[in-house]
């Protein structure tokens, strides 16, 4: 029987490298096999390959019972899949597929989308609470990207010197490494120029364009608690997230006239569907217009 590293570490390896998943994803995965591997004793790639949909039921019977909602049951239940897939090949098995399983069902939730003054405004606080005034001008440069470009929090931070000098578009690089180009309005070019004008760190091709204090990669938390603060602080809703920028971006396009398939490509969204959601998110907004500003729905 083979150690648990001797499974995972290749599970790992193949998520990062083939897969080309995030380091968030990949921890996830790996910690959601390693559970598995917990729960079934001593394993290698053949007793994994013959795992059937009755174990599989049981070992997350077992996850439900530890308290886990129907949300993050089926997160698991998509990595354990994944992980059997990948064992199955390992094993040699022809035509590996996954045991057959559906998941829970979870409701997807609409986004929730903040105003363009609010988006603003949170910019501004950011920048005015930070600690250094290059830190401020950091964070405004980040956040405006979110909502003037419609990138994701790790799509700005993998950002590299070899984005500059910044032009009227932008070469993004998203999930699965696939590529698309995203236009920059003027104040997001103003920003992050703004922002390397005051950083006391030399800009490379290769070096990280946003840095964090101590001059390493600036990472997500640090930009997740500074919106935080700026938000308690501006009276913002908790839903007014760095990722809610990214959902604002999208549907005030859409409010605008923007179509779907547009849409689609300014978010470097792999399929229609996941870009439909916002057609709901805008009629909801439409709707809270209207019932805060007709008539009957004040009387």
């Amino acid at each position: 029987m083979a150690h648990k590293a001797d499974l995972l570490e290749p599970w790992g390896a193949y998520l990062a490298q083939a897969r080309r998943r995030s380091p968030h994803t990949v921890r996830a995965y790996v910690a959601t096999a390693s559970r598995l591997l917990d729960g079934l004793g001593e394993s290698d790639w053949g007793t994994l390959a013959q795992l059937d949909a009755a174990t599989l039921r049981a070992h997350l019977a077992a996850r439900r019972q530890d308290g886990i909602g129907n949300v993050s049951a089926a997160r698991e239940l998509s990595a354990l899949k994944a992980f059997l897939i990948f064992a199955r090949e390992k094993a040699g098995t022809p035509q590996a597929t996954a045991p057959r399983l559906r998941g829970p069902r979870v409701k997807k939730g609409l986004p929730r989308p903040i105003t363009p003054d609010e988006a603003v405004n949170l910019a501004a606080g950011v920048e005015e609470d930070a600690a250094q005034p290059w830190i401020g001008a950091r964070d405004r440069a980040v956040l405006l990207l979110l909502y003037g470009a419609g990138l994701r929090i790790a799509e700005a931070l993998s950002l590299t010197g070899a984005a500059l000098p910044l032009g009227e578009t932008l070469t993004v690089t998203g999930k699965g490494g696939k590529q698309r180009v995203v236009p920059l309005l003027p104040i997001v070019r103003d920003a992050v120029a703004d922002y390397l004008a005051k950083s006391p760190w030399p800009v490379s091709r290769d070096a990280a364009l946003f840095r964090g204090a101590k001059g390493g990669p600036l990472s997500q938390g640090m930009v997740q608690k500074a919106v935080a603060r700026a938000r308690v602080v501006l009276g913002l809703p908790a839903s007014a997230t760095p990722h809610a920028l990214r959902h604002s971006f999208a549907t005030h396009l859409l409010g605008a006239g923007a179509d779907l398939r547009s849409l689609q490509e300014l978010l470097g969204h792999a399929s229609l569907g996941s870009t439909q959601i916002y057609t709901q998110v805008d009629a909801a907004v439409l709707l809270d217009v209207y019932r805060n500003a007709h008539p009957r729905e004040r009387g």
